[in-house]
């Protein structure tokens, strides 16, 4: 966004215009379309974060990010080797996906990690993540799917329209005294999503919180992979599988999964 403010400002400027014509038509032209793709490239990205620097820590030291990561996503190290996020278009998507696939997968070790302890204590019992499909419930299977297919089709298909038009959805107060936020996608804010206000801050504290949130996601989604995997393979739950390799580091790890019985 502040680039496309800049460009705009610099365009208005006649004083400008004259040193262009001292650089070679071919620079000038690569320039200016440079210029358009990293423009392109924050299209659909937040205004409201503080973009990051250029000199940004990167997934390799010493590596050069691709043009269309600028620094203007949270948690952008500039980590895409297959070359995705090329097209501006899709760059948007892949963020808002990653961003709720985070969401979930924090939520969900939260949820498998949670009532472990809780059986632990003695508050469940007979509690497994792994087989909570299993599990006999206030109603049958095909009602919960069903109740559950309608609530997040309809959540989902109000996130889709505010992804389409920005700020369209917009479930908060609407009080005189209170100002609302800017809309931006993916963080709704306001008072039910963000009752302490901490998006309402300046750019630079957004885009620090933000970047810890997209981190700590990408970390749940690992965490995910890690309990099915040993799910599958050792039938424990993580933390049993936890306190086991404590107990023997040596035979309990990630290696024994490739040893043959």
């Amino acid at each position: 966004m502040a680039l496309a403010v800049a460009s705009s400002s610099l365009s208005t400027l006649p004083s400008r215009e004259s040193p262009r014509k001292w650089f070679p038509g071919k620079i000038a032209a690569s320039a200016s379309s440079a210029a358009r793709t990293r423009v392109k490239a924050t299209k659909g990205v937040s205004s409201v974060c503080e973009p990051l620097p250029p000199d940004r820590p990167l997934w390799f030291p010493g590596s050069s990010p691709p043009e269309w990561l600028d620094g203007s996503l949270p948690g952008d190290f500039g980590f895409d080797p297959l070359g995705l996020g090329s097209d501006p278009e899709l760059l948007k998507w892949f963020a808002q996906a990653e961003l709720m696939h985070s969401r979930w997968a924090m939520l969900g070790v939260a949820g498998i990690l949670i009532p472990e302890l809780l059986g632990r204590a003695g508050f469940l019992e007979n509690y497994s993540w792994y087989n909570a499909g299993t599990q006999e419930y206030f109603a049958d299977t095909t009602t919960l799917f069903v109740v559950q297919l309608a609530l997040m089709g309809w959540v989902e298909g109000r996130r889709w329209a505010d992804m389409i038009k920005p700020g369209s959805v917009d479930i908060d107060f609407k009080l005189p005294h209170i100002k609302k936020p800017k809309p931006d996608v993916g963080y709704p804010g306001g008072f039910w999503f963000d009752p302490l206000m901490w998006g309402r801050g300046s750019p630079e504290p957004v885009m620090v919180l933000r970047t810890k949130e997209i981190k700590n996601g990408r970390l749940a989604m690992l965490a995910f992979v890690g309990f099915w995997f040993q799910a599958i393979y050792t039938g424990d739950s993580p933390i049993e599988n936890l306190l086991n390799h404590i107990a023997d580091p040596g035979h309990c790890n990630i290696f024994s999964a490739f040893k043959s019985s």
